[in-house]
């Protein structure tokens, strides 16, 4: 008997639309006023004086500050905007030198593509310093800039200045706001966290906390960097996450016990949320904890952790001499600059990056040299755009960007063709302005669809060509994409052959080293700790990873999709472990020595074997233990690891 015939599937493949989908974010809403005001204010003050073009130019500074305006720290947006706008500066002013230069302005701008793809390397202020570099050097050798050359980087400079006053205006009455709502926030999160114990919604909940924790201690160190012991609310705000780690620690134990004996009280999530009002609120005086009688281990651990958090919370002057980071105190500036020296100029990635960015921009300067290209400085500005593989996949990035612009064009044509050039580019500039931070947060595609519109009227303000700009855009779009996914990403094997496993293997394999730092007799808690929040972050960073490779064409796509559960799986050892260390804490017996050392056996086998094969081999193990000890839900999670898929990946 035959087989019915599959329907034909005439929908596109999940990696392909997955960036198509707005992010469920909500809209910055003080971002969005303050672009508008940043970026139509310049273009008004232009045309008051009788020149436009300084208006343009420093609007598209405002621009890139608006971009980079991403922070929720007052220091670090003085970082995320200043820092770049120094760069974009040099960058604007390379350009303008070379302009008109034919070849040389050729070598020029891959010389500071290779610079920029090299520096991005380093972090994330040094990412965005990269591109506007790159951005601004493409731009002033694209477009005629007024005489002398210092009046563009001027100019840019201003708008980007203009950007920073305005999103410092709130500082002297919010001051340590956005890290007091950071902080808070995390508590929130661990309140959800426990009352998601026992639920299949545990696993979110958790990466949710470990992010939240994340935003927050870099939120909080980056203000206490150079205020410690000068600050008392940045040391009280320190001191009230350091003592939120042990109720994350406890949450583990819980999540077992309430899979074995049913869900917690709910009285211990209602007590982490007003934990998380007094952070916010600042409120002091003696805590009023009404909670369960704790009976077991697991009950202990959190019972102490909450009373705990409570008493440091509503502490009015914790000690400032107890209140280090779990992570560690952030090295000198002077050790972290030479860091990122040693790690730009002897980094294997680094000079990857920088090759193919520098690549594919050579190649775009020569082709708008060779070939009389209109707008043609928008194949290379589009080139660096999808170039950024830190900020998501270059495919999907080059795919997103093409339908965005194509999408920005239909808004752009509309208003080029029918609003009279002049005063109404201001009211125009306000509305199209305000789109971008709106749109960014949706997601890239939605991003470029609101920048392309604005980047087209400040460019027709200096070139005065109207309409005519709006065709010639979408195809060095196209072109630049085309560079992209041929120069930057076909040409180059580690593109399309993922090494998404070797980040994987280092993340179980530094889970068995946590498997022994737990076990392995040592007193040191705060070794622990360290070790535990370090392999959280190691391992948020692998999972972002894993969702980009998600986004990629097959086989990378494929291959990080069958993966996909070894990743949770992963998470879910590390849980184990610090759930079995809690309860040991709390008066549960000691594991047996040659139990740990077979667990630490099997996943340091699970790593290599990750690191040799590109496929998933099942593996059937067999863990010898107590069934009744702390350790059986570990072995349990580490068996299910190594049997988690087969060699058929369906």
């Amino acid at each position: 008997m035959a087989r019915p015939a599959r329907p034909v599937r005439l929908a596109p493949p999940a990696w392909l639309t997955a960036g198509f989908k707005p992010a469920p974010t909500p809209i910055p809403w003080a971002a969005v006023g303050r672009a508008a005001v940043a970026l139509s204010a310049p273009l008004a003050l232009g045309l008051a004086v009788g020149q436009p073009a300084y208006g343009a130019l420093v609007s598209m500074g405002a621009l890139s500050g608006v971009i980079g305006d991403t922070a929720d720290a007052y220091r670090m947006r003085i970082l995320n905007i200043a820092v770049p706008q120094l760069f974009g500066a040099v960058g604007v002013t390379l350009g303008t030198l070379v302009f008109g230069h034919g070849w040389v302005a050729v070598a020029v701008l891959t010389l500071v593509a290779l610079v920029s793809g090299m520096i991005s390397s380093i972090g994330a202020v040094a990412s965005v310093s990269g591109l506007l570099l790159l951005l601004n050097a493409v731009v002033g050798a694209g477009l005629p800039m007024p005489d002398p050359w210092w009046k563009a980087p001027l100019l840019l400079g201003l708008g980007g200045l203009f950007v920073l006053v305005l999103t410092l205006l709130g500082w002297p009455l919010r001051r340590a706001a956005p890290e007091r709502s950071a902080v808070a926030a995390t508590y929130r999160s661990v309140a959800e966290l426990y009352e998601a114990t026992g639920t299949p919604a545990y696993d979110e909940k958790r990466q949710a906390v470990t992010a939240s924790l994340n935003q927050s201690y870099d939120l909080v160190l980056a203000r206490r960097a150079r205020q410690h012991g000068r600050a008392p609310s940045l040391v009280r705000l320190l001191a009230q996450l350091n003592v939120a780690i042990p109720l994350v620690e406890a949450a583990p134990a819980a999540h077992l016990r309430a899979q074995l004996h049913g869900p917690l009280s709910a009285t211990i999530p209602a007590a982490v949320r007003e934990l998380a009002d007094a952070v916010e609120e600042g409120r002091t005086g003696a805590p009023a904890l009404d909670l369960p009688t704790p009976e077991r281990p697991a009950e202990k651990a959190v019972d102490h952790a909450l009373r705990y958090a409570a008493a440091v919370v509503h502490k009015a002057e914790p000690d400032a001499y107890n209140v280090d980071d779990r992570l560690g105190r952030p090295a000198a500036l002077r050790v972290r600059v030479r860091r990122a020296t040693r790690a730009v100029l002897f980094s294997e990635a680094s000079w990857r990056y920088g090759l193919r960015l520098a690549l594919c921009i050579g190649l775009a300067q020569a082709l708008v040299s060779l070939i009389p290209v209109p707008r043609s400085y928008w194949v290379a500005l589009t080139v660096t755009f999808v170039m950024k593989p830190d900020f998501g996949s270059v495919f999907s990035r080059a795919v997103l960007r093409a339908f965005g612009t194509a999408a920005g064009l239909l808004l752009a044509a509309l208003v080029l063709a029918e609003v009279p050039r002049g005063w109404w580019d201001v009211p125009v500039m306000c509305v199209l302005a305000a789109l971008i931070p709106a749109f960014s947060a949706k997601g890239y595609a939605f991003q470029t669809a609101a920048i392309t519109p604005v980047i087209l009227l400040l460019s027709d303000t200096l070139n005065q060509q109207g309409f005519d700009l709006v065709m010639p855009r979408l195809y060095d779009s196209l072109i630049g994409c085309g560079i992209a996914l041929i120069a930057g990403y076909l040409l180059w094997p580690e593109s399309w052959h993922s090494r998404i496993g070797d980040r994987l293997a280092d993340a179980v394999a530094d889970s068995a080293a946590y498997v022994t730092c737990a076990f392995g007799g040592t007193e040191d808690q705060g070794g622990r700790l360290r070790a535990r929040r370090k392999l959280y972050r190691d391992l948020s960073t692998v999972r972002s990873e894993f969702q980009r490779a998600l986004t990629e064409p097959p086989p990378t796509g494929t291959r990080a999709a069958a993966w996909w559960p070894l990743v949770v799986a992963v998470e879910r050892i590390v849980d184990a472990t610090t759930a079995a260390r809690i309860r040991v804490d709390h008066g549960a017996p000691d594991p047996d020595p040659a139990e740990v050392a077979a667990v630490e056996r099997e996943l340091r086998e699970l790593a290599q074997g990750i690191r040799e094969s590109d496929t998933l081999i099942e593996v059937r193990s067999e863990l010898p233990g107590d069934e009744n000890g702390v350790l059986a839900p570990l072995r349990q999670e580490v068996s299910a690891a190594r049997a988690i898929a087969g060699p058929d990946l369906r």
